[in-house]
C-alpha cells in the first residue's frame, strides 16, 4: 500500500449537522481493517468532540483544537502543545462585546463578525496570536499554529511520513493540513479554493464523500490518480508560477 492513513476533518466533511452516519461509520470501520490508520483533525475542543462523536475511539490519534491539543484514544490521553490564552485576553473580548467566546485549551473561538474585534484586542495587547477562519466560525491561536502544526506532531509518532497520507476536508482551515498530505481531496461541499488546490473532488458530500473516498482508497490505493509528487513541492511551484 501507498497510502497508509487517512486524515479527514470533521465538520462539514466527516460529519453532516456535528454528527456521522452509520454509512460513514461503517467505511471508517473498513478502513481501519484493511489496516490503515485513521487520524481526525478538527477545530473542535476535545469535550465538543467526544459528546458529537462518541465513536471517536475508531481513530488511532485525533488533532483537537486546530493543532493545539493532541488526542490518544487507545491511550485516553491528552497532549496540550502550547500555552492556554490569558485570563486577561478573554476578559478584555467579553468586555467589548465578543459573544460567544469560546474557550478551550489553547483555542479561543468565537463567530464573524467579531473578527474585526479580536483582531484589535490582539493588538492592543501586542499578543502574538492569529486569526484562523472556518466559514463562519473565527478561531484565535498562537502563532504558527494549524492543523499541519498539529498533524506534523502526530505523524512521526505513528511512523507515518507525509507522502502516505490522504487528506479530506471542506473549509478554509484544511488548506495547511491538506498541503502536507500525499494526496488532497476535497469534498463536494467544499468552499472553491479548496477545491481548486485539492488533488481530487470527490462527488458525495459530507460523510457520503469520505465514504466514496474511503471506498476508492480499498479498491487500488488510489492508482487512478497516477504517479505522485510530494505535494508540497507542487504547492509551491504553483505558488511560484
Amino acid at each position: 500500500m501507498q497510502y497508509l492513513a487517512l486524515a479527514t476533518d470533521y465538520d462539514g466533511t466527516l460529519a453532516l449537522n456535528g454528527h456521522v452516519s452509520k454509512i460513514t461509520l461503517r467505511a471508517l470501520d473498513r478502513l481501519r481493517q484493511s489496516g490503515r490508520k485513521l487520524i481526525l483533525v478538527t477545530g473542535r475542543p476535545l469535550p465538543d468532540l467526544r459528546e458529537a462523536f462518541p465513536q471517536i475511539k475508531l481513530c488511532d490519534a485525533v488533532v483537537v483544537e486546530n493543532g493545539a491539543l493532541l488526542y490518544w484514544p487507545a491511550e485516553d490521553r491528552e497532549e496540550v502543545l502550547h500555552e492556554p490564552p490569558s485570563a486577561e485576553f478573554v476578559a478584555e473580548l467579553v468586555r467589548r462585546g465578543v459573544e460567544p467566546c469560546s474557550v478551550g485549551r489553547v483555542i479561543v473561538a468565537s463567530w464573524r463578525p467579531h473578527e474585526t474585534t479580536i483582531l484589535e484586542v490582539i493588538q492592543a495587547m501586542g499578543l502574538e496570536h492569529q486569526i484562523i477562519f472556518n466559514k463562519r466560525a473565527v478561531m484565535v491561536l498562537p502563532s504558527g499554529v494549524n492543523k499541519a502544526s498539529g498533524l506534523a506532531s502526530v505523524l512521526p509518532r505513528m511512523e507515518l511520513s507525509p507522502a502516505q497520507v490522504v487528506g479530506v476536508g471542506d473549509a478554509e482551515n484544511d488548506h495547511a493540513f491538506l498541503d502536507m498530505c500525499g494526496v488532497a481531496v476535497a469534498v463536494a461541499n467544499a468552499v472553491p479554493a479548496l477545491k481548486d488546490k485539492s488533488d481530487l473532488v470527490v462527488i458525495g458530500d459530507h460523510g457520503i464523500g469520505v465514504t466514496e473516498l474511503i471506498d476508492r482508497l480499498l479498491a487500488d490505493d488510489l492508482a487512478d490518480l497516477g504517479p505522485r509528487r510530494p505535494r508540497k513541492e507542487l504547492v509551491n511551484q504553483m505558488a511560484e508560477g
